[in-house]
């Protein structure tokens, strides 16, 4: 069973959204069947590089509101990480563009497979909101690529060139062609598309409908008693009153 799921490294809910969902395959009995593959969303393709001012000053700028309103929204968000053994940093993490980030996962993906793929979105979910380092720099982006296996050379050369732009751009319009305005979005098996950070019930419930779709199970209705049949030890014959 493959999970498709569409996040940025800046959105907050995307990392607790991972972690419901990780909670919930793992409450799955077929856990070692599920393959999770990220693709990439930009929340804000504008972002400076580098950024030059704090997300609190962002959002209050985009969205209006004071500085207790910030605060108070960005209290919630970290409580509802912490719930799910996140330690966010939110109120010093920077406003940062994420392309960079994103091409190296999808080198990510090509090296060593979603494996590989899903080490390093960990890494840089953490050193965003965990470490609050700032993900577009390429000696950050350089020590989580390399720690995680990736080739030295072969990040270099991402960093250095256009690599994986087209496929960047290209999952951010499949999340449209879905319908996704939003991250975290789920796709479950190519069936269910999930919006969002949902609870971990909704998650395993997708879980268990699609591989009931998937791996149908055979209703046998039982003859009678006395019903012949052949096995491997030959062909049953009824016996003449």
């Amino acid at each position: 069973m493959r999970i498709d799921i569409w996040s940025d490294i800046a959105c907050p809910w995307c990392y607790i959204g991972k972690r419901r969902l990780e909670s919930a395959v793992e409450g799955f009995a077929h856990r070692d069947d599920v393959e999770v593959v990220w693709h990439s969303f930009e929340l804000d393709p504008g972002a400076p590089v580098p950024p030059t001012e704090k997300t609190s000053v962002h959002l209050a700028r985009k969205y209006g509101g004071g500085p207790g309103q910030i605060a108070e929204m960005t209290r919630r968000v970290a409580e509802t990480a912490q719930a799910q053994g996140l330690d966010y940093r939110l109120d010093d993490t920077m406003h940062v563009a994420t392309r960079d980030a994103h091409r190296l996962l999808h080198l990510a993906l090509e090296s060593g497979g979603a494996a590989q793929q899903g080490a390093l979105k960990e890494r840089l979910l953490e050193d965003y909101f965990v470490r609050a380092l700032d993900v577009s720099d390429h000696a950050v982006l350089r020590a989580a690529a390399t720690e995680v296996g990736l080739a030295e050379a072969e990040v270099d050369r991402v960093l250095t060139t256009q690599a994986y732009h087209r496929e960047v751009s290209a999952d951010i319009e499949q999340a449209r062609a879905y319908g996704a305005n939003g991250v975290p979005f789920f796709v479950v098996d190519g069936r269910y598309g999930i919006s969002g950070a949902q609870p971990i019930e909704v998650f395993a419930g997708a879980l268990q409908q699609a591989w009931a779709e998937s791996h149908p199970q055979l209703t046998t209705i039982a003859g009678g008693a006395d019903a012949e049949a052949c096995g491997p030890d030959g062909c049953e014959v009824p016996q003449r009153p």
